[in-house]
């Protein structure tokens, strides 16, 4: 049994356990509950307002759950606090120690919190991330390692890794490491491992690798059961003791809930499960190709631990292209909600449109601040900036050019041909500037002039393309903030029927300049 570092545990529940929902000393009554909010009429009013559909006859009770009151904002302080705990008090965090953990924003912002305690906090993150996620990383002094990559298997690549691009974001992480004071020797020793999980885009796995041959604590956040419990036995009860209180019950709500490791889903399922013998949780994702802060595609989800579909009531893809139009109308009611919540709510007006009616509750995981930027953007300029392959094929004369834009892979030329084909143009129209060129766009903001020159001209409007359509939604945004039109073709390469079910190996490549 390991030693606990009670002076850490002592300023850790004072400053930290305080403050967040847990269980009294009788463990019957959690305290430090966050609001659940009726919003059965706005979700009524926003219904036909903003989408033209009237709710007014159907029988529904709407609950928000607002765990973006949460210190930090976000519900995912509610495992972090727990995992943290815990290994205090088996002895595995102790002060002085670093925690490094893979995250797509708020449970590394979360993690922070550990800093004033004196505990170093390493975040592993994606460029892709909003600029005010950043910020807000950076505020809780999380010292970032910016990995240029999604945290998750891009699809098909991880069958086909690619060593050339594997050892050049090495060499990046290792000077990263260098700069945050690491020694690179425990680094240069497990190359070919560190390599091999970047081939496979395996940043899960790389924060647990870099945790064991440095010696840091890893919560395992994707992986670690203890993400389900603090839902199963603190945040599910919490809504059933409130709604108790109304003289309600959970065991008659649906529970909404995007999907962003598994945890939230898992922990509420089992609760509802084992009280009320029932499946009540609906699970949404965006579509494939739709980037939304902090949660997953449903095919990016399949490959995680937590991911358990068999004991959710329903899983929905849901346009965020729609839900976006809601984000603003709650914003602008002055509630906090984030992205991901939008989608959640967005997700309850179609199921009441189509005939489910009744009781549910809605997950509000974070707020509006971090996404704030984007929120005005998008106010800002209501031009579409992604569109379907039939809908780009059917106006292809509109664009002047189809432009690739990926930071680590180029179109072979059969990638050309896949892009020509499903576009119904000649290959001549499509232009493949260098890496390094989108990378410079994304890292800077500003356009660079090899990408400028392939910008101008007479119809004003160009068609990104890249992988999965994530690449080319970011350098959309980026481009449209300098009053360039351009649109993102959903799915990317990777959704066309000419390459969808191939490997991408076949007609990507890892970009040498």
């Amino acid at each position: 049994m390991k030693e606990v570092d009670t002076k850490l545990l002592e300023r850790f529940k004072e400053g930290i356990w305080s403050k967040v929902p847990h269980l009294d000393e009788q463990g019957h009554k959690v305290i430090n509950a966050t609001p659940l909010v009726n919003l059965t009429e706005d979700l009524k009013e926003c219904a036909k307002s903003v989408f033209k559909l009237n709710l007014s006859d159907k029988d529904l009770s709407i609950y928000g759950k607002f765990d973006s009151k949460l210190p930090t904002g976000s519900i995912k302080v509610r495992p972090a606090v727990h995992i943290m705990y815990n290994a205090i008090m088996a002895g595995h965090l102790k002060s002085g120690q670093t925690v490094i953990e893979a995250t797509s924003g708020n449970f590394g912002i979360a993690l922070g919190q550990l800093s004033k305690l004196g505990l170093t906090v390493v975040a592993l993150v994606s460029r892709k991330l909003q600029e005010g996620v950043f910020k807000e990383l950076r505020n809780e002094k999380i010292r970032i390692m910016d990995l240029d990559m999604d945290i998750c298997p891009a699809p098909g690549m991880k069958d086909n890794p690619n060593v050339l691009a594997a050892k050049a974001t090495a060499a990046n992480i290792r000077s990263q490491l260098v700069e945050l004071g690491f020694d690179p020797v425990p680094f240069d020793n497990a190359s070919k491992e560190i390599e091999s999980l970047l081939a496979a885009q395996d940043i899960i796995n790389l924060a647990k690798f870099l945790a064991k041959i440095y010696g840091l604590f890893c919560p395992e956040q994707y992986d670690n059961q203890q993400n389900i419990e603090v839902h199963r036995t603190i945040t599910a009860p919490e809504i059933d003791q409130q709604l108790h209180e109304e003289g309600k019950s959970l065991g008659d709500y649906q529970v909404v809930c995007s999907f962003g490791t598994g945890g939230t889903s898992g922990g509420i399922s089992k609760y509802i499960s084992e009280k009320y013998g029932k499946k009540s949780v609906h699970v949404v994702f965006p579509p494939a190709g739709q980037d939304v802060a902090g949660i997953r595609t449903k095919d990016k989800a399949s490959g995680l631990t937590l991911f358990q579909p068999d004991i959710y009531a329903g899983q929905y893809e849901i346009d965020f292209e729609q839900a976006k139009h809601l984000l603003k109308f709650f914003v602008d009611k002055g509630y906090d909600i984030g992205e991901s919540s939008a989608l959640a709510l967005y997700a309850v007006i179609q199921m009441a449109n189509f005939g489910s009616v009744g009781n549910f509750v809605v997950i509000i995981a974070d707020g509006i601040d971090k996404y704030r930027k984007h929120l005005e953007e998008m106010s800002k300029n209501q031009k579409r900036t992604q569109i379907t392959l039939q809908e780009a094929a059917s106006q292809i004369d509109n664009y002047d050019k189809i432009i690739w834009v990926h930071t680590q892979y180029t179109p072979k030329e059969e990638g050309v041909e896949i892009i020509a084909k499903s576009l119904g143009v000649d290959k001549s129209k499509i232009v493949v500037p260098k890496a390094r060129t989108i990378g410079e766009l994304l890292q800077t903001q500003q356009i660079p002039e090899e990408l400028n020159k392939e910008l101008n001209g007479s119809k004003g409007k160009s068609l990104l393309v890249c992988m999965a359509g994530n690449t080319s939604l970011m350098a959309v945004n980026v481009l449209a903030s300098k009053g360039v039109v351009t649109e993102s073709l959903t799915g990317g390469i990777t959704n066309l029927p000419e390459g969808r079910g191939r490997n991408p190996g076949d007609y990507i490549k890892a970009a040498t300049e």
